[in-house]
C-alpha cells in the first residue's frame, strides 16, 4: 500500500474513527511523570457562562436595573462578603468555600476580546493574543517544555472525552482523549489495532507520516494497557451524580487514587450559551457543576489526594451586563474563574467585584489577564518554566496558589 493511499483510506486518518477517536501522537521527549506530584484538573464551561449570575454583585443597583428578569433575588444569594455572593445553585461550593478550598477571580479576560465562541476558546486554550493564531495549546506546550529527553506517554495528560482539545496539543507531545480506561482497553484489543499496525509496519513507503501513525497506535495501546491495569487497583469511595460531568470526575478520581502518573486532566460541561430563557438553563447547569465538584473534592479529601490537586474552572467569555429581549444574555467579555483544592487555607475572593459603572460598550472590562493565572499555575503549582510555555513573561498572581 502506497503511503498516500494509506493516509487517504486509513481509519486512523479520518475524523470519524471508531477505534481511536482523534487520539494524537505523543513524542519521546517530555516529562517523566511523578505519581505523587501536583495535579491540575481543568473544567471548561463551554458556551460562555454568565459570570454575573454566577458570582453576583448583589449590592450593586445597576445589576438589578439591567436585569429586571434575570437578576437573582438578594434573599436567595449565598453571600461571601459585603459585595458579592454565589448563585444559590452553587450551594455545595459555598460549603467548600467555608472549608478553605476555594479562590474566586473576577474580571478575568484579555485585551481586545473576541465574542466568537470558537475564536475566544482558541485564545484561552492556546494562551495567545487576540490577534495571534497558534496551533498548540498551553498545556501541550507545558508537556513539550518539561524534562526534555525524558520518556513520555499520552496518558501523562488525559482529556475525559472522545476528542482532544487544542489546549492539550503541543509541538512534540500531546495528551490523550478517552472516555474511560475500560473502553479504551477494549478498543485497542479488538484486533483492528494489531492489523492496522502490521499494515503500517510493512508499508513499502517508510515515510514520516506512516511512522507517525505507527507510533500513535503503539503509544495508545501502551497507555491503554497501563491505565487499565492501574485502574484495577482502587476505585472511588463516593456516589457521584449520574451526569456526564459526575461520571467524568469519578473516572478522574479513580485514576488519581490508582496512582497513575498523570499531571493534567481536562473535562468539559457544555450548554452555557444562554441567549433565551437563561435562568432555568444556567441554574440547572450550575447545579450539575457544583454537585459533581463537591463530591469530587470530598472524595479526593477522604483519600488523601486533595492537597495535591488543583481544579480550575473557566469559560471562554462571560455575557453582556444587560439582559436581552428573550430573557437571556448575549456574548460578553470578562468572566470569573474558580480555583478549588490544594492545601487547606482561607478561601478568598481574589480581587474586586465587577465595575458596572465603567463598561466597554456594555461589557465588563477585564482587570486580570488569564495568562497571569496560567503563569501562576505553571510556575507555582506545576513547577514549570512559565515563560517557555507562554512564550513571554507574565507577572502572575501573587499568593494565588
Amino acid at each position: 500500500m502506497k503511503r498516500r493511499d494509506f493516509i487517504r483510506t486509513s481509519v486512523l486518518a479520518t475524523a470519524g474513527t471508531m477505534m481511536i477517536p482523534h487520539f494524537l501522537k505523543a513524542h519521546e521527549t517530555g516529562i517523566s511523570a511523578d505519581p505523587n506530584g501536583k495535579i491540575l484538573v481543568v473544567i471548561q464551561l463551554s458556551g460562555g457562562n454568565d459570570g454575573l449570575n454566577t458570582v453576583i454583585p448583589y449590592r450593586n443597583d445597576i445589576y438589578y436595573r439591567e436585569r429586571p428578569v434575570l437578576a437573582i433575588e438578594k434573599e436567595k444569594i449565598l453571600t461571601l462578603n459585603d459585595e458579592i455572593g454565589l448563585n444559590p445553585a452553587l450551594e455545595p461550593l459555598r460549603r467548600l468555600y467555608d472549608d478553605g478550598r476555594v479562590r474566586i477571580l473576577n474580571n478575568v479576560g484579555y485585551p481586545k476580546p473576541d465574542r466568537s465562541h470558537f475564536r475566544s476558546m482558541d485564545i484561552w486554550q492556546t494562551a495567545s493574543n487576540a490577534d495571534q493564531y497558534l496551533n498548540t495549546g498551553w498545556l501541550g506546550r507545558y508537556l513539550d517544555s518539561t524534562c526534555a529527553g525524558c520518556e513520555i506517554k499520552p496518558h501523562h495528560m488525559l482529556e475525559i472525552d472522545d476528542t482532544l482539545s487544542l489546549a492539550m496539543k503541543g509541538n512534540k507531545a500531546n495528551g490523550l482523549a478517552m472516555l474511560d480506561p475500560q473502553k479504551l482497553y477494549r478498543q485497542t484489543k479488538n484486533g483492528m489495532a494489531g492489523n492496522l499496525a502490521k499494515t503500517i509496519h510493512h508499508s513499502d513507503d517508510d515515510h514520516d507520516q506512516v511512522s507517525y501513525l505507527y507510533k500513535t497506535l503503539a503509544d495508545t495501546e501502551s497507555s491503554a494497557d497501563y491505565l487499565y491495569q492501574k485502574g484495577q487497583v482502587k476505585g472511588s469511595y463516593s456516589d457521584y451524580p449520574d451526569t456526564e460531568l459526575g461520571k467524568s470526575l469519578k473516572t478522574i478520581t479513580e485514576l488519581i487514587v490508582s496512582g497513575v502518573d498523570t499531571q493534567v486532566y481536562y473535562v468539559s460541561l457544555s450548554g452555557f450559551d444562554t441567549h433565551v430563557g437563561q435562568r432555568n438553563q444556567q441554574d440547572k447547569l450550575l447545579k450539575q457543576y457544583a454537585d459533581a465538584v463537591s463530591v469530587f473534592v470530598d472524595d479526593l479529601k477522604k483519600q488523601g489526594q486533595l492537597d495535591r490537586t488543583m481544579i480550575m474552572t473557566f469559560s471562554e467569555f462571560g455575557r453582556r451586563v444587560k439582559q436581552n429581549g428573550s430573557n437571556g444574555t448575549d456574548h460578553g467579555t470578562a468572566n470569573n474563574v474558580f480555583l478549588i483544592g490544594g492545601p487547606p487555607r482561607s478561601s478568598i475572593v481574589y480581587n474586586e467585584a465587577p465595575n458596572l459603572t465603567d463598561l466597554d460598550g456594555g461589557d465588563l472590562r477585564y482587570s486580570l489577564d488569564f495568562r497571569d493565572l496560567y503563569s501562576s499555575l505553571l510556575k507555582d503549582w506545576l513547577n514549570a518554566d512559565d515563560q517557555a510555555v507562554l512564550g513571554k513573561g507574565f507577572s502572575g498572581l501573587r499568593g494565588l496558589v
